[in-house]
């Protein structure tokens, strides 16, 4: 691997990396310095590079990134400068943003690709207006009934078609990967319920 993949490949692998003279430890510049107290401000991880201990990185980098001096900062492969640009996007409050949203956990995002109980219900309500819902299950698999008088009459496929249209976009999507699904008429599902046994008597206590 050249010097120069090995420099794109730490940018790609790393959201937030600073190239620097020392370590964050024991930076060995007084703009490293610097700059590592400004990123430790924020409580946002990140990588870093002491050019120090890398001298070839330290002579190939500046080709690289258009840029002569260290500290070099990069955010998602992008430079955004040296000690005095992060020193002002840090004053006028725009550095934490940036770096938040370039370090926002995977799992965060899989979350949001990933549809809530909550959509589910309101896509069918939208269609069935006064049903009752019950969801288990969690993120895309999810066992879903549908308790609606809007199904007297029609036959079960019937019914399973007009409930599962409802959730078509995010199952083209592929935020909705699974379903199990239930529909019951009210009196259907009154009559499901076990009924109380008259033989037994509850003590309140």
């Amino acid at each position: 691997m050249s010097v120069k993949e090995k420099i794109l490949q730490q940018l790609a692998e790393n959201p937030v990396i600073i190239y620097m003279k020392g370590l964050p430890s024991a930076p060995e510049c007084g703009f490293s310095a610097k700059t590592v107290a400004i990123l430790n401000q924020t409580k946002i991880p990140y990588a870093y590079v002491n050019v120090l201990q890398a001298p070839f990185i330290r002579e190939k980098l500046p080709s690289i990134s258009k840029w002569p001096t260290y500290p070099q900062v990069f955010i998602n492969g992008e430079l955004i400068g040296g000690a005095d640009i992060v020193e002002a996007m840090h004053n006028d409050g725009s550095l934490l943003p940036k770096l938040q949203a370039a370090v926002k956990p995977a799992a965060d995002a899989a979350a949001s690709q990933t549809i809530t109980h909550s959509e589910v219900e309101a896509l069918i309500l939208a269609e069935y207006p006064g049903a009752k819902i019950a969801i288990e299950g969690q993120g895309c698999d999810l066992n879903i009934t549908v308790v609606s008088d809007l199904f007297a009459e029609q036959p079960m496929i019937k019914q399973h078609q007009g409930v599962m249209a409802t959730l078509s976009e995010p199952l083209a999507s592929g935020r909705l990967h699974a379903v199990t699904l239930k529909t019951h008429t009210a009196a259907a599902w009154a009559a499901l319920q076990p009924a109380a046994n008259p033989g037994l008597l509850q003590i309140q206590i």
